[in-house]
């Protein structure tokens, strides 16, 4: 047979194509997976002590002695799924120096290759306990990580100091811990002491699920003020500052506090904790929390939450909030969300629940116990609609999708955050719960509302530690116990729904309904004060900070068409150097007159002149009352006798 070029080179091809598909790479086998958690004992209680002396460096010391048995394979497992953050947060990289010895033997551990949080480590024979050592390099500036050490006051969170045996749940392993402190530092936290030796404190055994869930505030100025009992649970307020002078409280400002400890108890109806110590630093100098824990909360306030009382009322939801999670969030918890350690992955599909609810009871519990008055309170219910109902986000990405956020995001700055959407979960939830609670008093003719929800779903086994989980069904049938409707519909409906707008059904049945005006509630000018800049959302989708920087851009608003972004700068406002006061101006004028608004902007290196046809003047949200209708929203800030 004769065979012609071209046939042949057809045929060297198709040969070469073959060779090239054999030698073709194909995976390599995985490692040995890491051991499951099993719900058995460890063969004893691990020891971990901290020094927490470094101020100046800012480096926490950790020493452990984890009991094992000799002639086996350890795996340590550094903390990953973090409670309470709802994403794999934590941070290996602020491990360094670590040493593992046996009987004062140095062994070499290898990391594993796939999962950068578990280390792998050989105990020779005859071994019973690992020596390790290693430190905790806490960040000493802002872009490392939140400031968890300064010199006057430090935050310790078990998780990033502590490495754990694989293959158990964290209930079944014992723990003993101590820390050292700097001379003369007083400290609280959800741990109970065991003894004081000089400036080291060792608390008592307990497992590791618990110390995780039992952080510490430690402090040379430091403040207790004791708020009352729950039964004979005592609950109370912990307090550092930067300064001492920041410590001074007036007995009206003690009081709110405990008559939000009184509102709290007659909201639930019972209490799932031995003690309670808020965790509260007043400064700005240790980096900012809000961290719900089963017998504590992690909080922080500005330096003068307390002396500028007037000043800073847009912080004081926070407590209530964080409160609130010891019923909604430590002991209910959203089955998925719980996990048997913490390196197994958590899923975040309940977090409009665990967070949303939570931030509905945040601010009205601050409202019944005159932590915020009332006026406050509906301004700050007025910011969020607006903020929602602007949301253009919504069109695209369900709010369920948003309980995705923790995991994709992790906080980082977003671009364009009114269209990517992050954890809306929380404050667009807020306003799902406050429908609900609406509409549960409709039905009902006042005789029910999310109260009765709240202490039937949340206020079960007073007394009891141990988390109880829920699903999206058990959510459905306590609200179809309170008040019988198809709360399937009504909540999926919300959750998986685009709009328009935000679900502000529960302000039409408040008798209050959602309006702009020229003039910035005290809410809207605390924020602009404290921004340093004019919030212009509502009318120029523009907010501006310092020196004249965009600090948002609302997708497709006005400023968005005129191709503004996050970072440019506002040099100049109709030919004049720019001011807060002369933006606020010239939407004035151009209002009144028509004049287009005219701004330099600068973006890195490049200047050019944007113009703005707007006459609408500015626009700040408010509540204003509905005549002839009942003031329900009133009524759900009251406080209850």
């Amino acid at each position: 047979m004769t065979y012609t070029s071209r046939t042949i080179a057809f045929i060297s091809l198709l040969l070469s194509s073959a060779a090239v598909a054999q030698s073709a790479p194909q995976p390599l086998p995985m490692p040995a997976e890491i051991a499951a958690p099993r719900d058995v004992p460890y063969i004893g209680p691990l020891r971990l002590d901290i020094d927490a002396t470094d101020t100046t460096r800012r480096i926490f010391t950790v020493h452990e002695t984890i009991p094992v048995t000799g002639g086996s394979r350890v795996t340590l497992l550094y903390p990953r799924w973090l409670p309470g953050n709802h994403s794999p947060s934590g941070r290996v990289e602020t491990v360094a120096g670590l040493i593992i010895k046996a009987g004062g033997a140095r062994l070499e551990w290898t990391r594993d290759p796939v999962d950068a949080h578990a280390f792998h480590v050989d105990a020779p024979a005859g071994v019973t306990a690992l020596d390790v050592e290693f430190q905790f390099l806490s960040a000493v500036d802002g872009p490392q990580g939140r400031i968890v050490m300064t010199p006057e006051m430090l935050n310790l969170q078990w998780a990033s100091m502590a490495l754990y045996p694989a293959g158990y749940f964290t209930r079944q392993i014992p723990v003993v811990a101590s820390v050292k402190l700097p001379e003369g530092w007083k400290l609280a936290g959800g741990l109970e002491t065991a003894s004081t030796s000089g400036d080291t404190t060792t608390f008592k055994q307990t497992t590791f699920e618990e110390l995780v869930d039992s952080p510490l505030f430690a402090g040379k100025y430091f403040k207790v003020i004791d708020l009352g009992m729950a039964d004979n649970a005592p609950v109370r307020l912990n307090i550092v500052a930067d300064r001492p002078e920041l410590l001074e409280t007036k007995p009206e400002q003690e009081k709110a506090h405990r008559d939000m400890l009184a509102q709290a108890l007659k909201l639930y109806g019972s209490h799932h904790f031995d003690h309670y110590d808020f965790l509260l630093a007043l400064t700005n100098r240790m980096g900012g929390i809000g961290l719900e824990h089963h017998q504590s909360s992690e909080n922080s306030l500005s330096p003068t939450a307390f002396t500028e009382w007037d000043k800073n009322s847009e912080e004081r939801d926070l407590l209530p909030h964080e409160f609130t999670h010891s019923w909604n969030g430590k002991f209910r918890r959203p089955a998925d969300l719980w996990t048997p350690n913490y390196n197994v992955p958590m899923r975040d599909s309940l977090l409009w629940v665990y967070e949303g609810q939570t931030q509905y009871w945040g601010y009205v519990l601050a409202a019944r116990s005159g932590l915020i008055t009332k006026d406050e309170a509906l301004e700050a219910f007025a910011a969020t609609a607006a903020l929602y109902d602007y949301r253009i986000g919504r069109d695209w990405k369900a709010l369920q999708d948003t309980t995705n956020d923790p995991i994709i995001a992790m906080r980082r700055p977003l671009s364009w955050r009114s269209f990517q959407r992050s954890e809306d979960y929380y404050s667009e939830g807020q306003l799902i719960w406050f429908d609900a609670d609406t509409l549960i008093r409709e039905m009902s003719k006042g005789k029910k509302s999310l109260d009765d929800f709240a202490s039937a779903f949340f206020g079960v086994n007073n007394g009891s530690h141990v988390p109880a989980t829920y699903t999206f069904e058990d959510v459905v049938a306590a609200l179809n116990a309170v008040q019988p409707y198809d709360w399937t519909t009504f909540l999926r409906k919300r959750l998986d729904g685009h709009g328009p707008g935000a679900p502000l059904d529960g302000l039409a049945r408040s008798g209050y309904k959602l309006v702009y005006t020229d003039t910035p509630t005290d809410l809207m000018k605390t924020l602009e004060t404290a921004g340093g800049g004019v919030n212009l959302t509502y009318s120029l989708g523009l907010s501006i900070g310092r020196e004249g920087r965009l600090t948002d851009v609302l997708w497709d608003s006005l400023g968005f068409k005129q191709g503004l972004i996050t970072g440019t700068q506002i040099i100049a406002i109709n030919n004049v150097a720019y001011s807060n006061d002369r933006m606020k101006d010239a939407m004035k004028t151009a209002q009144k007159s028509g004049t287009a608004i005219e701004l330099l902007v600068k973006n890195g290196d490049v200047f050019r002149t944007v113009r703005f046809d707007y006459r609408e003047g500015l626009r700040y949200p408010k509540l204003e009352r509905v005549k002839g209708s009942p003031d329900v929203l009133g009524q759900i800030l009251t406080a209850r006798k």
